[in-house]
């Protein structure tokens, strides 16, 4: 161990501190000698006190709230706790409970963890961003907040997402966490309930203008690229016009992508070559709609509709077998409210303000939901698809629970076992007339992790799309096909860091076939990707 701290400055470094892991010797060299109980512990025992800690706690709030806080302390020792069981704890520091925790992010707030850049800092982006400790940044997750989960507009309350995402990053793909900066950009708040609550920790004042947006991201993008050069920036909850606006005009001149819009698309395919598995067909062959047109709708499309034309089908083609529906209803020609992502997937058709009967006259094989309009699929709707197609694909995909468009259960019961089905949350086994099903949960950290581990990897310039289908592809070939028979259209969450490197490993190779890599192509990739990995465990004494 080598550190310039002492004492209780060294205990209070989340990166070099070790608790009651440091040794007599290390004591005695470190002066923290009286500064820690006597018993000299290892990291396992530690890792057992705080799954006892965490059993007694009454809720998954109060369990994120100690996961926080000795994320503070002991950087070492959460993510070492985290690894014990990933499948149990992703749903603790990421989605659902990150939803609650953002709700009262002012209110159970301890240490900032990230950095905060407000509008009213225009014209010393750059001087900000340097008040950061680390000098190699490798990836800024960045959010303003203002569309999150199902939450729409929480304002700085937002800076639990680019937390969270990056931790999963280490957890799920061993992305080492020092070079990891989340990033709320505050541009205020049109939530009058927060402006109103004393405890809120952002600007007060309504958000501005596009161009005054566009304008503060242009300086955040270029101080960026001039302070941490090998960085990629990691789109999170924006605004859907905005991060669809974004995504387009930064994509092929910087290192970024937008985990709603290509991380969901990524996923949502994966999910679907597994389906098409049960279903039988070629996904060029099918049918889509959608209920919801934002920035995740659009993704996905555009996602499904790239992997059909890498399937032979002209683009053109493959737009024309995907519809949207939003809340004004089908997107159809005679629309005048239609932004230019919109336009393409707006097909001739009489309009219509009922999902059911557009269900009945397109006879989609395929449904998708990102509405966060809760009950969506009904029974009308699912029984439609179910007389349509024999095996009826349904992927209810908006979160938190109270926000799906049906649940697991409700597609199995209403189609009568027929439903092949995948979640944006993770339900419980449902058992259906002697059959068990097992629903998968479409969920963005099968993907994001692996193509940022890829990306950190080879130094990529880019992410584009092709790093996305390969990611999909990658993770639906390790659904077995036993798996497969029980409506698992995902791998088990349990297995989440062999299947995040699996992927990633895939991806790589992609980066490097498409001549974007920074660094020389390895002779073996999987043995290069696997050595670079974090593992939390405490330095050899």
């Amino acid at each position: 161990m080598t550190t310039e701290l002492v004492g209780k400055t060294l205990l209070l470094d989340k990166t070099e501190n070790r608790s009651t892991a440091f040794t007599s010797t290390q004591r005695k060299e470190y002066g923290l000698e009286g500064l820690l109980p006597p018993a000299v512990e290892t990291l396992d025992l530690q890792v057992e006190r705080c799954l006892r800690q965490l059993a007694i706690k009454p809720n998954n709030l109060e369990e994120y709230i100690y996961l926080s806080q000795l994320a503070d302390e002991n950087q070492t020792l959460f993510f070492k706790v985290l690894s014990t069981d990933p499948a149990r704890f992703l749903p603790i520091v990421y989605d659902p409970t990150v939803a609650e925790a953002c709700l009262k992010f002012g209110h159970i707030y301890r240490k900032p963890n990230g950095l905060y850049l407000s509008i009213d800092q225009r014209g010393r982006v750059k001087e900000v961003l340097k008040n950061w400790p680390i000098e190699d940044i490798r990836f800024i997750c960045v959010s303003t907040g203002e569309r999150i989960l199902g939450l729409g507009d929480i304002g700085a309350n937002g800076m639990g997402i680019p937390i969270g995402k990056l931790q999963l990053y280490t957890v799920c793909a061993g992305i080492p966490p020092a070079p990891l900066l989340p990033v709320l950009l505050d541009c205020g708040t049109n939530n009058e309930e927060y402006l109103k609550d004393p405890l809120y920790l952002g600007l007060r004042q309504k958000r501005g203008t596009v161009e005054e947006l566009d304008s503060f991201v242009q300086e955040f993008v270029d101080a960026v690229q001039e302070l941490y050069p090998k960085c990629c920036i990691h789109f999170e909850d924006w605004k859907g016009v905005d991060a669809l606006r974004l995504l387009e005009k930064y994509c092929d001149t910087i290192t970024c992508y937008n985990d709603d819009i290509q991380g969901t698309g990524s996923v949502t395919v994966a999910g679907l070559y597994n389906a098409l598995k049960l279903t039988g067909g070629k996904l060029r062959d099918q049918r889509v709609l959608f209920l919801g047109a934002g920035s995740a709708g659009i993704g996905i499309a555009d996602m499904i509709a790239s992997a059909m034309a890498l399937e032979g089908l002209a683009i053109e083609k493959a737009h024309e077998q995907i519809s949207l529906f939003d809340v004004n209803g089908l997107l159809e020609p005679s629309r005048t409210d239609l932004i230019s992502e919109q336009v393409r997937y707006a097909h001739a058709h009489v309009p219509s303000k009922s999902f059911v009967d557009v269900v009945r006259s397109l006879k989609p094989s395929i449904i998708i939901g990102v509405s966060t309009a809760a009950k969506a699929f009904n029974d009308d709707v699912v029984k439609a698809m179910s007389e349509i197609n024999e095996k009826p694909i349904i992927f209810a995909l908006s979160n938190p629970t109270e926000k799906a468009e049906c649940t697991a259960e409700e597609a199995y019961k209403w189609s009568n076992g027929k439903a092949v089905y995948a979640g944006g949350v993770q339900f419980p086994p449902v058992h259906f007339n002697g059959q068990e099903f097992l629903p998968g949960q479409a969920n963005n950290f099968y993907v994001f992790p692996a193509v940022a581990l890829a990306v950190f990897a080879t130094e990529a310039t880019r992410v584009p799309d092709e790093l996305f289908i390969e990611a999909a592809r990658a993770l639906a070939n390790l659904v077995t096909s036993e798996q497969l028979t029980k409506g698992m259209v995902y791998p088990p969450q349990s297995n989440i860091f062999e299947v995040e490197i699996q992927t990633a490993i895939e991806v790589a190779a992609k980066v490097f076939d498409l001549g974007l890599a920074r660094v020389p192509r390895p002779s073996d990739i999987a043995a290069w990707v696997r050595g670079i990995l974090y593992k939390p465990e405490y330095p050899a004494a």
